[in-house]
């Protein structure tokens, strides 16, 4: 089961700052959607997960789920950060099992969990016993998207995950989170810098601009599923790239193309 997303009016204003972060901002996540949060640093993306992970309050309007405030953190919105976070004194078996514990999961039945969560996220049984900090980054991440899955999340808000990573690892992390996705129906939001990355996962692409407003919404024609080797083939794709890094104001070849078949009105 996945929940909607929505935030009206959502203002958020820093103290020190003359302008908002985030300025009168209006948004719907459909239950199940797969949308993507694009802008340079100080756009106010993180910003906007917060709102919606309930670990900040807006200055002014109001973030909502399935039309209820949100007005603190929730297991049902499970939240994945650029870095993990996970305990570094537990192992693997530890960290899954303090969520488990924390989603009132009887102690009967955490084992069997642990080992369908790791499944999930392609990790071999034997990392159970294993601590954060001997494994790999590729796999920490994995075990901190594990842990946020084990409260049942209805919605997954992720951070810039795969940030810290190395070219191959996060290709096979896009994947991990797309057959996820797939799977369970989740409402997913994606915080990226990443023109190519928002592409591949998203089927709406949100584009924050520096005065804290949602400067355009895309629709992303490209059908899935979008392998990274063939993104490029995609008849639609540079087009539709061109049209973000327009909406970004960052083109790398200078020109100011835009697709308006792609581009919806600016919200």
């Amino acid at each position: 089961m996945s929940e909607g997303l929505t935030a009206r009016g959502l203002t958020v204003t820093f103290p020190g700052r003359q302008t908002p972060v985030l300025d009168r901002v209006h948004l719907d996540l459909p239950p199940g959607s797969f949308t993507a949060v694009l802008g340079s640093s100080g756009s106010g993306k993180s910003t906007l997960l917060n709102c919606f992970a309930g670990l900040l309050a807006p200055t002014d309007g109001e973030v909502a789920r399935d039309d209820a405030p949100i007005v603190g953190p929730s297991p049902a919105r499970g939240v994945v950060f650029q870095r993990d976070v996970l305990f570094p004194w537990m192992t693997v078996e530890g960290n899954i099992a303090f969520a488990l514990r924390a989603a009132g999961v009887e102690r009967a039945q955490r084992t069997q969990r642990i080992g369908a969560l790791l499944r999930a996220v392609r990790l071999e049984d034997e990392v159970r016993r294993r601590l954060p900090h001997e494994l790999s980054g590729g796999m920490r991440q994995r075990v901190s998207l594990a842990r946020t899955l084990a409260g049942r999340p209805r919605a997954l808000l992720m951070d810039e995950p795969f940030g810290a990573l190395d070219a191959f690892t996060r290709l096979r992390m896009q994947d991990l989170v797309i057959d996820l996705w797939g799977r369970e129906g989740t409402t997913v939001l994606f915080v990226t810098h990443d023109v190519d990355e928002a592409i591949r996962l998203a089927d709406r692409i949100l584009v924050l601009g520096l005065a804290g407003r949602i400067e355009a919404a895309v629709d992303n024609p490209l059908p899935r599923p979008r392998p990274a080797a063939e993104l490029a083939g995609f008849a639609d794709y540079p087009a539709l790239r061109a049209t973000l890094h327009h909406a970004l104001d960052t083109d790398p070849g200078g020109e100011r193309t835009l697709a308006p078949d792609f581009l919806t009105e600016a919200i």
